[in-house]
């Protein structure tokens, strides 16, 4: 449509998603259609963006997103992959519209192209993480080799251990997440239980390994949410380079030395 590409912020927007989106492809983490994009552009919106008509029939939720009625998202599309998404975002993906009761969404741009089939569980953690007054416009999910390869090991399956590990591999990991990992036990993709287990971990973390599954990441950006990603990924990579190389597991940065990243870049 004319009138949304006109509108500079929106069409901005579009093109990082794109961006991240041909990372995901390049790195590895987005095999056939894995993964799946979903951020919240209603601020970049203009009240005749917001009016747009349907182009098909609403769709029913499993929950009431009250926090997002008459929001507007732009997902990826079920079954496209992200290859396609970098090169033309439109035609796989599209932008949705919750109903102002919160109860279905609508397409309204460009194609009546049906969203990624994990749209429920992405939308449950925007309206989670909005009601909680928390900016964070991005949900984020791929499949980082390395990252669902540590959760395939029982010990990793431990959130502080875990965390630990990963920021003790590289000061930037400390800095750059914070928060640390959640780590949910696997669920079927999908599925409501998956979003809510998710939820529970987004109430103390802003990334979240799914065992066996991949990993998620919320945040105000889309590129942000990216780079916590790719960080754990060299973390990750790190790890694995070391203890091959010794046929230990590496000893890391102290918990002195972590401690110490604290107070000098304000965590």
């Amino acid at each position: 449509m004319e009138q949304l590409r006109s509108n500079v912020a929106l069409m901005e927007e579009i093109g990082r998603i794109a961006e991240v989106a041909g990372y995901l492809w390049t790195k590895g983490w987005a095999e056939r259609n894995g993964g799946n994009i979903s951020v919240n552009v209603t601020s970049l919106l203009t009240s005749a963006d917001l009016a747009l008509p349907a182009l098909a029939s609403a769709k029913p939720l499993p929950e009431k997103m009250e926090a997002l009625a008459g929001h507007v998202f732009y997902v990826t599309g079920t079954g496209k992959r992200m290859r396609y998404v970098a090169q033309a975002p439109f035609e796989n993906g599209s932008l949705i519209r919750v109903t102002t009761d919160g109860l279905s969404y609508e397409i309204i741009a460009e194609q009546p192209i049906q969203p990624t089939s994990e749209l429920p569980s992405h939308l449950m953690m925007h309206n989670y993480v909005r009601s909680t007054g928390r900016d964070n416009r991005v949900v984020l999910h791929t499949h980082p080799t390395d990252l669902i390869g540590m959760t395939h090991c029982k010990r990793f399956l431990n959130s502080d251990y875990l965390t630990n590990v990963l920021w003790s591999m590289i000061p930037e990991c400390r800095i750059i997440v914070p928060k640390g990992i959640g780590v949910v036990p696997y669920e079927i993709p999908g599925t409501v239980e998956l979003a809510h287990a998710t939820i529970k971990q987004l109430e103390k973390h802003d990334v979240v390994f799914w065992e066996k599954h991949g990993i998620l990441a919320v945040g105000e950006d889309v590129i942000e949410c990216f780079d916590a990603i790719d960080t754990l990924s060299k973390s990750a990579q790190i790890y694995f380079s070391a203890r091959l190389a010794s046929g230990e597991d590496p000893e890391g940065m102290t918990q002195q030395q972590l401690d110490d990243l604290v107070p000098a870049f304000g965590l």
